[in-house]
């Protein structure tokens, strides 16, 4: 979740709503990170997402589903503002709560690391 949102922050870091709804790439690059994110996020144990309400959980999970299943609805604009104005925010707080970067001990992923 953390790298993902992190990746958005910087690719619309220096870029305007025009330019982002002109650039379907990176719309499409930012609406898959949304994805990951969402699942990522869904996948998390409920255990571990009641322990950090400061994050927006269900609101996260429904972003992706939204994305996911309404693909032909999508505000662009709600997403540049999305991943200029909320996404900061959620990337902070991720690193407060994130372990260290790398694999779980044994070599595999981490479920609540996600």
């Amino acid at each position: 979740m953390l790298t993902a949102a992190r990746k958005i922050v910087a690719s619309t870091k220096n870029c305007d709503l025009d330019r982002y709804r002109q650039d379907e790439e990176l719309r499409l690059t930012v609406e898959r990170r949304l994805e990951i994110i969402g699942e990522a996020a869904r996948r998390l144990s409920s255990g571990l997402r009641a322990k950090h309400p400061e994050i927006p959980w269900r609101l996260i999970i429904a972003q992706r589903n939204v994305l996911i299943h309404e693909y032909d609805e999508i505000a662009h604009e709600r997403i540049w503002l999305l991943a200029r104005e909320e996404l900061p925010a959620l990337v902070a707080a991720l690193e407060k709560i994130a372990p260290p970067e790398g694999p779980a001990p044994g070599g595999a992923p981490d479920r609540e690391a996600e």
